[in-house]
Parts: structure tokens; sequence; C-alpha cells
């Protein structure tokens, strides 16, 4: 599948601090891709370098097949991008904001902005130093979507947005991808990604050390699960199998923890009378945890 992102060798150096460093990165076209890891971790740092904000120390990227560098203008114009710490010319009101944008695209009228901001509720002719953050934060997502991009590079792009905005703005995320769009954002509301994106790219301390589909990864993850049967059962019978850990039984009740797959858990349940189930599904948070836990006690 063809890359809308490419990164070789990307690093980053702010003096003796380090950015990234010896970052490969591939996010396929028509694809959502989560970009996570914690504060510090080097998101915004990438995302700044495929953007040409930044140049890097060493290393190339690319965007639509183009070197960020050499074509910075024309991949611009091409795509949609949110930075974390968003900045606006506070006495313009949004709409003028939008034609302003719309001019330096060498487009002309408000594009998808009027829609989108219908949607999202946002007023287009209060001054934007009137508007609270979650608007303002509105502001800087329609200017990213208004002119339908190929690829959309998003930092932390529902922060400040309330529960009902945030939905929204996954389904305009969705209407995008329908039409062919690429889109790469990073979080720290893990769950969210979990249900948008469909893979993830996992950056600590500057290094990439992991990029796997969302169900692959929640395949490693440990769920909960508590059994309630007809009769009372033994621990015995729920010992040694695969992917089975911490079981325990009291009467009737069983629990224990199953990494992936709880089929094989399931099949030896089935054997009793079962008066029902209670599952404590594995997020995408639980797996991110544990995942930094194993990389942390590696030698």
């Amino acid at each position: 599948m063809d890359a809308a992102i490419r990164t070789k060798n990307l690093t980053k150096y702010y003096g003796r601090s380090r950015g990234v460093v010896g970052v490969d990165l591939e996010v396929p076209r028509g694809m959502v891709v989560g970009f996570l890891g914690p504060n510090g971790a080097g998101k915004t740092t990438t995302m700044r370098l495929l953007m040409d904000l930044i140049r890097p120390s060493t290393g190339r990227a690319e965007v639509l097949g183009l070197d960020v560098r050499t074509h910075t203008i024309e991949i611009r114009r091409r795509v949609g991008y949110l930075p974390g710490d968003f900045s606006m010319y506070q006495r313009l009101t949004p709409r003028e904001m939008f034609l302003f944008f719309a001019h330096l695209r060498r487009r002309s009228g408000l594009g998808w902005a009027e829609e989108l901001s219908d949607r999202l509720q946002l007023d287009l002719d209060r001054p934007i130093h009137h508007l609270s953050s979650g608007n303002r934060q509105k502001v800087g997502v329609v200017q990213a979507f208004m002119h339908r991009p190929e690829v959309l590079i998003l930092d932390e792009p529902t922060a400040g947005l309330d529960p009902l905005m945030q939905r929204e703005f996954f389904a305009i995320v969705r209407e995008a991808i329908a039409e062919g769009s690429t889109v790469f954002l990073s979080s720290h509301i893990l769950d969210e990604v979990e249900r948008i994106a469909e893979r993830v790219a996992i950056i600590r301390e500057g290094h990439l050390v992991a990029t796997e589909d969302v169900g692959k990864l929640k395949g490693s993850a440990v769920s909960s699960l508590s059994i309630m049967f007809a009769d009372p059962v033994s621990s015995e019978d729920f010992e040694g199998i695969p992917g089975v850990e911490g079981v325990s039984v009291e009467d009737r009740l069983l629990t224990c923890k199953v990494i992936g797959s709880v089929d094989q858990l399931l099949r030896t349940v089935t054997k009793f009378e079962v008066v029902g189930i209670k599952s404590s599904e594995a997020d995408l948070e639980e797996v991110f945890m544990r995942y930094f836990g194993e990389v942390s006690r590696a030698p």
C-alpha cells in the first residue's frame, strides 16, 4: 500500500537535547493512524518536521511522495495541519480567518468551513479573542479540514472539545477517510484513538518503538472475566488453560485474567451451566501501559 507519510532515520536534536532519533515511519494512504506516547516522547516534534516547521538534524521525510524540505508549499496546500499550540489572529473572526487561509491556498470561498462550523456549533462572526478555549479549538479543527485535504496531520485535535463535539469530530474524520483522505493524529485520550484508528505508532523517548494494528495490539492485552455458574466449580478445572492466569473460585463464581483470546477458556466454560458472564474488555490504555511496562523491564 502506498504511504501518504514516510520518514527515514528522522532525527532532531535541539542542541544537546533529544527531539526524535532514527524514526522510520510509514502511514498508508486512506488510513487513520494514531500516534501515541507520553508527554515529551517526540510526537509534536515529528509532526512539526513533517510540516517543515523545523528542520531535521539528519534523515528525511516525505508527504504524498514529496520531500518535505523541497516541496513545502505544495505539501501545505494538500495537507490539513492542526498544531497542538495553534495560534490565531485574535482580532479576526473565524470567517475572516478561513477566507484568509483559503486565499493562501489559492482557493475561493469558505469551502467546507461553513458546514463544519455549523456542525461544531462555531460562531463564524464572533471575534476570536472573545471565544472560549473549546471554541478556539474548533477554529483549528475547521481550518485543518476546510479544504478537504489529502492528508490530515492533527496534534491533540480533541483537546478542549466537550464529549458531544468530540463525537462530531470523529464523525468528520470518518467522512474524510471515506473520501480518501489519510489521518495521522496524536492523542492522550487513548480510548478515542482505539475507536477511530486502524493502526497505532508508539513513540517513547524519541524512538519509535512499535507500529501495530489496533486489533493486534489489543490481542496482547489482559482482560478481566467474572463467570457465575449454576453449581459450584473447582479452580482445578480452569488451571493450565493457555492465556488464563490469576484463577480464583468462590463457590459458583470464577474470576480470572485472560491474555488475548478467550477462546480456550470458553471451551472449558461450556462444559458447565453458566448463569452469567461479566467481562472488563481491554482498552488501548491498558495495552499501552502494559507494553511500556514490558519495555522498561527489557534488558
